[in-house]
């Protein structure tokens, strides 16, 4: 017989995305909604293993659709990585009458989750989870599309427009760093999107003659006097690129790390309904039992996978993204 639900937890782990609130927003209005309670666990697995956490209602999550960053503050723990953790926050969960955790991040957010409810069932204890991608890298491999990954493709390409009015008044070279440590999902949309003379990713083994000096090359005699250099933060360093492009071409380049900035800011009308209908899922998963699950995009469907077999799942790079990057900027004067 299934488990009737009366308590779920929800918490934020890992890097924050815009979009964060509206999961959060959906995960309790829809769990008050079938007659649930909802406990907001705060700072991530952290807050669980300190019991940090505030009882929510509807008050509770109103006005936040619309707000970057995370109300429940989110973190990285080491501690819960160790069983000593996990047993911390397991005996929080006791404590609150946790039926179950909604955990809003990335990969390694599920995994802490799906720990976790390995470790109540070996102590006798029931604990649903289900995960909500969330990360603007868009890198988890069960999700086609992940919360927060438009709205810091904005971010970035509204930076970008503003460095390049500059750079074409002083007809300069700006190589721009952006997130993407182990995937180049967002340096390649926003490369795409504002026309970059040259985009760097990880999944692209850098060929500096190729990739960057042939193209500045091309564009200058094709009539162009600025360029635009774009590079995901895992396919290089933008110092040393700039410097590089100085030796080798002789322009003097103009460097901006973007940093943090794309984190932050109101989600997109993309994100904040991804986030609803994610949240949305997650409750209707755990309210039907089919916890242990995340909640994913395929083919722009919602589709509710187990969490283990999610976790297995790799993302295929669309290297054609790449190809249409070529395609458009090859041999052409204008951005």
């Amino acid at each position: 017989m299934d488990q009737q639900v009366n308590r779920i937890g929800v918490l934020t782990s890992g890097g924050d995305a815009p979009g964060m609130n509206a999961a959060i927003r959906a995960v309790v209005r829809s769990a008050l909604a079938r007659g649930i309670g909802c406990i907001g666990i705060r700072r991530g697995w952290n807050g669980l293993i300190s019991s940090d956490f505030v009882r929510m209602d509807t008050s509770s999550v109103s006005h936040i659709i619309d707000k970057g960053g995370t109300l429940l503050y989110t973190a990285r723990s080491d501690e819960f990585r160790t069983v000593e953790g996990q047993d911390k926050a397991l005996g929080t969960c006791k404590l609150l009458g946790l039926d179950a955790i909604v955990a809003i991040g990335g990969d390694g957010t599920f995994r802490g989750a799906l720990e976790l409810s390995r470790r109540a069932s070996e102590a006798g204890y029931k604990l649903q989870v289900a995960g909500i991608p969330a990360t603007i890298d868009n890198d988890i491999g069960c999700s086609h599309y992940t919360i927060g990954f438009d709205t810091a493709c904005n971010t970035a390409i509204q930076c970008i427009d503003k460095l390049r009015d500059t750079m074409q008044s002083h007809e300069r070279c700006s190589v721009v760093e952006v997130m993407g440590r182990h995937a180049g999902y967002l340096a390649l949309t926003v490369g795409i999107a504002v026309g970059a003379t040259a985009v760097l990713i990880p999944e692209r083994e850098l060929d500096f003659q190729r990739d960057i000096v042939e193209k500045i090359r091309r564009a200058r005699l094709a009539g162009t006097t600025h360029y635009m250099v774009v590079v995901a933060e895992g396919a290089g360093n933008a110092m040393e690129i700039s410097r590089r492009i100085h030796e080798e071409v002789g322009i003097d380049p103009r460097v901006t790390v973007l940093g943090h900035i794309q984190r932050g800011g109101a989600p997109s009308v993309q994100d904040r309904e991804t986030a609803s209908r994610m949240g949305y899922g997650a409750v209707q998963a755990i309210a039907e039992n089919r916890g242990n699950c995340v909640v994913a995009t395929q083919e722009g469907h919602m589709v509710i996978l187990e969490m283990e077999a999610a976790l297995k799942m790799t993302k295929k790079f669309e290297m054609d993204r790449y190809q249409i990057l070529e395609a458009l900027t090859n041999n052409c004067g204008n951005i």
